[in-house]
């Protein structure tokens, strides 16, 4: 019945099936183990890893019923993007959307983030959640935090993207991600635009991220 490897599964998946037999065949695989019930309705199907069944992502599976995007934030968002090996206590997320979907119980969500945001992946929302809290839920030193950023904006394809987001983000945002992008040897089309965005009499609080090269080029306190 199931084909595909890991995924989430919803009666919907099925549109040639009646919906209560779908949910039968759905309940009977879960209590034989092949998947695990999310909530009611939505099943995930695990792959097996070294440590044991993989486990669902809570804003992979909130995407099966949520329009918005729902972006690692935070300690989650470090966690991400290797960052950190913590796991927060509580799972941030940030999304476009107005309010919070109802099944991230006991989930932090930082709601009405830029529209933009839409169509972006959850590691580059992570991303830019990140730059919003200046890198600091990073667990390494500031020059480890710094080399695997401008890892993740080095491809040119990756930072124009990014870039033409961020418009949307604070200042600050913009302006540790042009640092990033000039580090990285980003096209200048695109730092001219994040540039030419920013107040230049405005001085912004790059926290661990003072430590990129052009840091006071792009107004760092």
């Amino acid at each position: 019945m199931l084909t595909g490897g890991e995924r989430h599964w919803q009666l919907n998946d099925f549109p040639d099936l009646s919906a209560t037999a779908v949910a039968h065949a759905l309940s009977r695989l879960a209590a034989a183990g092949e998947v695990q019930r999310v909530r009611k309705g939505l099943y995930f199907r695990p792959k097996m890893t070294a440590i044991g069944p993989s486990m669902p992502s809570a804003s992979a599976a909130l995407a099966q019923t949520f329009s918005a995007p729902l972006h690692p934030a935070g300690l989650s968002a470090a966690s991400a993007l290797g960052l950190t090996t913590q796991n927060p206590g509580r799972p941030e997320f940030a999304t476009p959307a107005a309010a919070a979907p109802g099944g991230l119980r006991g989930a932090v969500v930082h709601t009405r983030r830029p529209h933009a945001r839409f169509g972006l992946s959850d590691l580059d929302g992570a991303l830019l959640e990140l730059l919003r809290d200046r890198a600091d839920a990073s667990d390494l030193d500031q020059a480890e935090t710094i080399r695997r950023l401008i890892e993740r904006v080095r491809e040119p394809s990756d930072f124009r993207r990014l870039a033409k987001v961020a418009l949307a983000e604070p200042p600050r945002v913009r302006a540790i991600l042009g640092a990033l992008g000039q580090q990285a040897g980003a096209p200048p089309a695109s730092l001219d635009e994040l540039r030419a965005s920013l107040n230049p009499i405005s001085r912004f609080d790059f926290g661990v991220l003072a430590g990129l090269e052009h840091a006071r080029e792009w107004q760092a306190k």
